[in-house]
C-alpha cells in the first residue's frame, strides 16, 4: 500500500501548528488567570467596592454572549436599576461564565434566560437554560474546583468542556460579596444557577435613583 509522506515544509501544515499554539496557548492564559484569582479569593484580598447596577452588567453580558454565537436564543428578564456595593468587573466575570458555561455544556440552540431583580435586601441574579439539566446529586459539586459534567451530557460538537473552575469563580465571587450561588434543576428540567448578593444601602441606592430620574427629566 503506498503511503503518503507529508512534507513538514508545507506552508498549510505550518500554519495549522501555529494555530493550535495560539490557541493552546490562549487556553494555558485563561487558566492561569483564572487560579491566580481563586487564589487572591482564598487569601482574601479585598475586591472593588463600589456602587454596582447588576441590570447593567447583565445587559453587556447578554449582548456579548449573543454576539458569540447569534444562534443561541439568550433572553433579558430584568426591570429597573438593581444595585449593590462591589466589584463591576468580578460581577461581570460572574455573569460571563454562567453564559459560558451554558454555551460549553448544551446542545446548540439552547435557550437561556439572565434575570435581575431585588428583594427587600438582596439582589438576585438568575442564568436558566433549557438544556438537558444537571445530573441527580451534582447541584453542590457544580462549584468545587475543576469538577466537569459527564462529557456525554449536551456539549457542543468539537467542545471537551472548560477548565473546571468557571462556576468555583463564580461561587468564589459571590462569598467574596457577602452572597452565595446555588444550583438548580435535574435531568431534563435544564439548569439553574441563582447568585444573591447584599442589596446597597438605602442612600446609595436613592441617590442612584434621583441621579436617574434627574437625567430622564432633561
Amino acid at each position: 500500500r503506498q503511503m503518503c509522506i507529508r512534507d513538514s515544509t508545507d506552508p498549510d501544515d505550518a500554519a495549522r501548528a501555529a494555530r493550535r499554539i495560539e490557541e493552546e496557548a490562549g487556553r494555558m492564559g485563561a487558566l492561569v488567570d483564572d487560579l491566580l484569582l481563586l487564589s487572591r479569593l482564598d487569601e482574601g484580598r479585598p475586591l472593588e467596592h463600589e456602587l454596582v447596577d447588576l441590570r447593567a452588567l447583565a445587559v453587556d453580558a447578554v449582548d456579548d454572549a449573543t454576539a458569540v454565537d447569534p444562534t443561541r436564543p439568550v433572553v433579558l428578564a430584568a426591570g429597573p436599576p438593581v444595585l449593590t456595593l462591589g466589584d463591576a468587573a468580578r460581577l461581570q466575570q460572574v455573569i460571563a461564565n454562567l453564559l459560558a458555561n451554558v454555551r460549553d455544556h448544551t446542545p446548540v440552540g439552547t435557550a437561556a434566560t439572565v434575570s435581575v431583580t431585588a428583594t427587600a435586601d438582596e439582589a438576585v441574579l438568575v442564568v436558566h437554560d433549557d438544556g438537558p439539566g444537571l445530573e441527580e446529586g451534582t447541584n453542590e459539586v457544580v462549584f468545587e474546583r475543576f469538577w466537569r459534567a459527564d462529557p456525554a451530557r449536551g456539549h457542543r460538537p468539537g467542545v471537551a468542556g472548560g477548565s473546571g473552575l468557571g462556576l468555583s469563580i463564580v461561587q468564589g465571587v459571590a462569598l467574596a460579596h457577602g452572597g452565595r450561588a446555588t444550583a438548580t434543576g435535574g435531568p431534563g428540567r435544564g439548569t439553574t444557577v441563582t447568585v444573591t448578593l447584599p442589596l446597597a444601602p438605602a442612600e446609595p441606592r436613592l441617590a442612584a435613583a434621583a441621579s436617574t430620574s434627574d437625567l430622564k427629566g432633561r
